[in-house]
């Protein structure tokens, strides 16, 4: 029988600009750590656990992600995640929840996520929109870039697009939708005109996948990388990242589906 029979599947979303990622560290802000001190007020004991969909990195926010919390005893979700929220800081919010079975699991149940990279290329921009908004200066051939995205769709092997580490030794990931959009904000507010959208929905991403594909993309407009080298570099069987890693603060877990819930 599970000690923590009751489990729950919640929506949440962040800016990860003042945090060192998702994953509880010690003598660092994170977004569970906090998470977690919130719940543990909110129930007043321990316990419980908490995990994560999905273990961003440091600075990088989201808009729709997931966690799951496993407890002993049932609790009401409407009346938990109003008073959860008013116990959290004002950069996270948890956005709706429900009782899910004991046999799903928030990682292995996952459908698929989808990443929006932002950034704005040409002239600086104003500091106040820089917690989702990357950098990169001169002049780039969009509509290159826009073609280049078209090679990551489909079931590849991505080693040359990621972090390579001993996490897993299997690169193959199959990508459903990607594209390169002008930014919905643009032009309003501080958001620049000239701010674009990099967006990519699949089954799942390696580590810096995203923003090594968005570096990658930069230099494809830039002209320090050819399309035909880039499109050759996916499948290649050397463990070399083609390009450097995009900044963090422009990447957002956008959203995500489940196979079950």
């Amino acid at each position: 029988m599970q000690s923590r029979p009751h489990t729950y599947l919640f929506y949440i979303q962040y800016l990860g600009l003042r945090y060192s990622g998702w994953q509880r560290q010690k003598g660092v802000k994170t977004i569970q750590g906090s998470l977690e001190r919130g719940i543990r007020y909110m129930l007043g004991h321990e316990d419980f656990t908490v995990l994560g969909a999905s273990r961003t990195d440091a600075g990088v926010s989201c808009n729709r992600g997931a966690f799951e919390l496993f407890l002993k005893h049932p609790l009401e979700t409407n009346d938990f995640i109003y008073d959860l929220n008013m116990n959290l800081p004002a950069d996270i919010r948890v956005l709706e929840g429900a009782s899910v079975p004991t046999d799903f699991n928030v990682i292995q149940d996952v459908m698929w996520k989808e990443y929006h990279y932002h950034f704005a290329i040409g002239d600086k921009f104003h500091p106040f929109v820089a917690g989702t908004l990357s950098f990169f200066p001169g002049d780039y051939d969009l509509g290159l870039m826009r073609e280049g995205v078209k090679a990551f769709i489909g079931t590849q092997d991505f080693r040359r697009f990621c972090s390579i580490d001993k996490v897993t030794d299997n690169y193959v990931r199959t990508v459903f939708e990607s594209s390169l959009e002008t930014h919905p904000q643009a032009g309003t507010v501080d958001v620049p005109p000239n701010s674009l959208v990099f967006k990519i929905k699949g089954d799942g991403f390696l580590r810096y996948q995203v923003r090594i594909m968005t570096a990658a993309l930069v230099d494809l407009g830039s002209g320090k990388l050819s399309l035909e080298r880039m499109q050759e570099a996916l499948n290649d069987p050397e463990a070399k990242p083609i390009a450097m890693t995009a900044p963090s603060n422009g990447l957002v877990l956008w959203d995500l589906a489940f196979r079950k819930n």
